[in-house]
């Protein structure tokens, strides 16, 4: 019966910690902050997508500052340069949702890591595409704090990673920062709303905490 007893007490935890997980996530991506970050001084415009799990922040060229932009694969008819991060193994190995597995997902959630920015190129905006406006100031912050997302190498460029993309259209770059289960995609890109005074989640993993915002 102890034996029993202590199985129980055993699977109770382990059930109890992806529930526990999801609750708090579910509180955290409910709670506001900067919620009166809209004024009048909000003349820009970004973007935020989705592709139903994972979080991209959206920029017009014009909006992206020279330090930014510097070393990054573009060309003439580009106008757009979508910006994601994420797990490095992650990213290589799962193109599609299709092609996740366990052991995939347990290594980004729970081990040491290493992270990428996932950069896409688009010659005009998308119908499902969600409007952010933004002020200068607003602006100058999310442009700092994407740039110092990049994983520099020791000449201080960018470090891009050859023939890696999805299509001929994105890129895989070196990233700071390890994901993990309470550091994911989404939070990341919520974090920079949220640093950069815009309105955000107080914390979210998932891509509605901070969609559910502006939608």
């Amino acid at each position: 019966m102890k034996i029993l007893k202590c199985l129980f007490q055993i699977l109770l935890g382990i059930i109890a910690i992806p529930i526990g997980y999801l609750l708090i996530s579910l509180i955290l991506s409910s709670i506001p902050v900067n919620t009166d970050s809209e004024n009048p001084d909000d003349e820009y415009t970004i973007f935020l997508s989705t592709n139903g799990v994972h979080l991209d922040i959206i920029l017009p060229l014009e909006l992206m500052d020279a330090a930014l932009l510097e070393d990054l694969n573009k060309t003439a008819t580009d106008r757009y340069l979508a910006v994601g991060w994420g797990e490095e193994n992650f990213y290589l190995n799962t193109p599609q949702w299709s092609d996740l597995s366990l052991e995939t997902a347990f290594k980004a959630a729970f081990m040491d890591n290493t992270s990428l920015l996932h950069i896409t190129r688009y010659t005009s905006t998308n119908s499902h595409w969600i409007k952010v406006k933004l002020s200068k100031t607003e602006l100058y912050r999310l442009n700092r704090y994407i740039l110092d997302t990049f994983q520099l190498d020791s000449d201080g460029n960018k470090s891009l990673l050859l023939d890696t993309g999805y299509t001929p259209q994105d890129d895989f770059y070196k990233a700071r920062g390890s994901y993990s289960f309470h550091h994911t995609c989404n939070s990341w890109v919520n974090a920079g709303f949220r640093e950069s005074g815009l309105k955000a989640a107080l914390w979210t993993p998932f891509d509605f905490g901070l969609m559910g915002k502006y939608e």
